[in-house]
């Protein structure tokens, strides 16, 4: 077989990061420039990724779609390739729900693509060992080898579509799920005033949990937009398991209440992160 092309949409933090890892195992790499921002184009520039300008062009030049997005453009994205009547393979990397994920399914099968199910664990694959990038579905395998080089893990699971989401979906329920509360917590003890006495008995009791809360809400702030959908996604697939989903909507509520920090320049701080959340409503 000759050398692939990857169309990938789009070229953020983490799609510029797999793309560039793509490359990286051999691939030709598109993606399309009409109506991104000058910040997706320099990121799509510094990992080398080609410009096709427009969807439709590339749809018809890729053997291999890739989409990288947040949760909550998910089925828009896939809905527009397939109005392009792509026959490929269709991989969805998102963080969606196993629900989402069988609803791409099927527009792009409908379409005449073949799916593959995929999450993606762990921060953009600047370096090895960072990130492994979950894959399920009858093309799973093929997808995988893509990225044999590179920095990102590829990991071909058994199952049908949704498997792939389901692992994601659990894996941030807790991760980035445990963030949330944390950082809720210090907004309730600041607001009571008992911050300091709670920090000095979690470094008694529960030792590391105060540098890890504040680790998170220095990580966290500026990324908080991209996880409301994402909490979401994670609600309704603790929902459609019979399970209460309330706890992740609230999380999505807390991240919610961060999404003007987006696309600052500075990491805002510790006591600005409490005030923030305090200010958007905490009584």
């Amino acid at each position: 077989m000759g050398r692939v092309t990857v169309g990938l949409l789009h070229p953020g933090q983490m799609g510029s990061a797999v793309g560039a890892c793509a490359l990286a195992g051999g691939a030709r790499v598109l993606w399309a420039s009409e109506a991104r921002s000058a910040g997706t184009r320099g990121r799509a520039g510094a990992a080398g990724l080609e410009d096709a300008d427009t969807l439709a062009a590339l749809v018809a030049a890729s053997d291999v779609i890739l989409s990288v997005c947040p949760p909550h453009l998910a089925l828009d994205v896939a809905s527009a390739v397939a109005a392009h009547r792509f026959a490929g393979v269709y991989v969805d990397a998102n963080a969606v729900a196993p629900a989402t994920a069988r609803r791409i399914c099927a527009i792009v099968e409908q379409a005449g693509a073949a799916f593959v199910d995929g999450g993606i664990v762990g921060p953009p694959p600047h370096a090895p060992g960072a990130a492994r990038l979950y894959l399920c579905g009858r093309e799973a395998g093929r997808v995988a080898d893509l990225f044999q080089s590179g920095n990102l893990e590829a990991i071909a699971l058994n199952g049908g579509p949704g498997a792939a989401s389901a692992l994601k979906m659990a894996y941030a329920a807790y991760t980035k799920g445990s963030t949330a509360l944390l950082m809720a917590i210090r907004a309730l003890a600041a607001r009571e005033g008992v911050d300091e006495a709670l920090l000095g008995e979690w470094d008694r009791s529960q030792p590391g949990l105060s540098a890890r809360s504040e680790q998170g809400m220095r990580n966290s702030a500026r990324k908080a937009w991209r996880f409301v959908g994402e909490m979401e996604e994670i609600a309704a697939s603790f929902e459609d398991a019979g399970l209460p989903g309330g706890f992740h909507l609230a999380a999505a509520e807390i991240y919610r209440r961060l999404e003007s920090y987006k696309d600052t320049s500075a990491t805002p701080s510790v006591a600005d992160v409490v005030a923030s959340l305090a200010q958007s409503g905490f009584s």
